[in-house]
């Protein structure tokens, strides 16, 4: 399948790399393979191949700056313009260090130029203003593409110094990691960040791997690990006056407390209410910034507090408030996880159909970014077919059908059994 523009302008090429490079990129496939099996060492075609790159990352991301209707939306796409064109010419630096039919020579220098400008492109994306310390990079990928990804960036950035850019890179790509379900590797980039953060005292960067570590320990349900570091980010954001960051902070320490207060059976409703209060102060100061992806965590929060102490109906409201707050920052991590819980507590409302409905939506939608959370969504739904029969929750799935298709199309639909299948065949694992 060919997708995006990609396609579209290769038509419009006539010089051969360039033209397979187009429709390989818009067919999703292998560029670094592409490189090592076709790349020439004609220096004057790879400099042609440079120049279309550049002026159309440059076209792209001022295009995106300038959408005054939705200035955040057009950053968030030009800061992922940056990192796509950053992961092309890391795969093109890949590729030709693998092509065997060039001489050394070439080969070398011309995969040290395109090694080069992924620095370069990386430098640029890291220096923007409205770098986004607190999402990851999902706006323009998904699955195998997000993965691989993340892992061209390996080479290039452990051969950086430790430099304030380095520390912003990290930290978004170890967010990319935990939604990818890659914990212990997330907690190692984001402590490299925090640390080179501190160095450079970059004091935001330094506030959202604080932040960013206390959600990764509560996943862990490492409750005392989550409010210290949520207590540590919640300081230094107060002593900074980094709103933003504070925000994040007063979301943790109020989510943190809540989940340590359940797992430890404390019945006091005024504990749980001290600690919500943490979550409605991070939630209205992330209303006063308008910003969307600390709103999105806000309402994610607040919606599990809610379900964890027993109020699902208050639970839902703050899920779907969170659903589209994700929705609208192109986060497809956090969005899937509210479709989870929202499944959750509508199960627990012994509302069956519209559980079935949300636990599809999310075991599908999370399986296509490789987070490992759809099996949670696929256990619920699987209970669910075996409480309903297979029969009445087949019949569910259809009646939900159109509202399926808008999200995952009629391929997603009718993928839905197969990845039901594959859970119950892994045995949940």
């Amino acid at each position: 399948t060919e997708n995006g523009p990609w396609s579209l302008w290769a038509k419009q090429i006539s010089q051969p790399l360039i033209q397979a490079l187009f429709q390989t990129i818009g067919r999703q496939q292998s560029i670094s393979d592409l490189t090592a099996d076709r790349a020439s060492g004609d220096e004057g075609e790879w400099t042609e191949l440079a120049i279309v790159l550049q002026s159309i990352q440059t076209a792209l991301v001022t295009w995106f700056d300038g959408q005054m209707y939705d200035r955040a939306w057009g950053q968030r796409m030009a800061f992922s313009t940056l990192i796509s064109f950053a992961a092309i010419w890391s795969e093109l630096a890949n590729g030709m260090g693998r092509a065997i039919s060039i001489n050394s020579t070439h080969r070398d220098a011309i995969a040290k130029a395109c090694f080069q400008v992924t620095l370069q492109v990386l430098r640029t994306a890291a220096q923007r203003p409205n770098f986004p310390l607190y999402g990851g990079i999902f706006a323009a990928f998904s699955g195998e593409t997000l993965r691989d990804t993340l892992s061209y960036f390996d080479l290039p950035l452990k051969q950086v110094a430790g430099t304030q850019e380095k520390g912003r890179l990290l930290t978004i790509l170890g967010y990319s990691q935990q939604a990818l379900g890659q914990n212990e590797r997330a907690i190692a980039l984001h402590r490299e960040a925090l640390a080179i953060a501190n160095q450079a005292g970059d004091r935001p960067c330094e506030i959202a791997n604080l932040n960013h570590l206390s959600r990764i320990a509560i996943g862990q349900k490492d409750y005392p690990q989550a409010i210290s570091f949520s207590q540590r980010a919640l300081i230094l954001a107060r002593q900074t006056g980094d709103k933003l960051g504070e925000a994040n902070a007063l979301t943790n320490v109020g989510y943190s407390e809540v989940l340590s207060a359940h797992s430890l059976d404390i019945m006091d409703e005024d504990v749980y209410e001290q600690n919500i209060s943490y979550l409605d102060r991070g939630l209205k100061l992330a209303e006063t910034l308008d910003d969307k992806q600390s709103l999105a965590l806000g309402y994610h929060s607040l919606g599990l507090a809610y379900l964890t102490i027993g109020q699902a109906e208050r639970a839902i409201e703050y899920l779907q408030l969170g659903t589209k707050a994700a929705q609208a920052v192109g986060d497809l991590y956090l969005q899937g996880l509210n479709l989870t819980y929202l499944a959750e507590a509508h199960h627990t409302l012994n509302k069956p159909k519209t559980a079935v409905f949300y636990s599809c939506l999310a075991m599908y939608q999370l399986h296509q970014i490789g987070a490992k959370e759809w099996r949670q969504s696929a256990s619920l739904a699987t209970v669910l077919e075996g409480q309903l029969g297979t029969q009445e929750f087949q019949e569910i799935l259809t009646q939900y059908r159109p509202n399926l298709l808008p999200a995952i199309g009629v391929d997603g639909y009718d993928y839905l059994p197969q990845l039901l299948a594959k859970y119950r065949t892994d045995g949940g694992l």
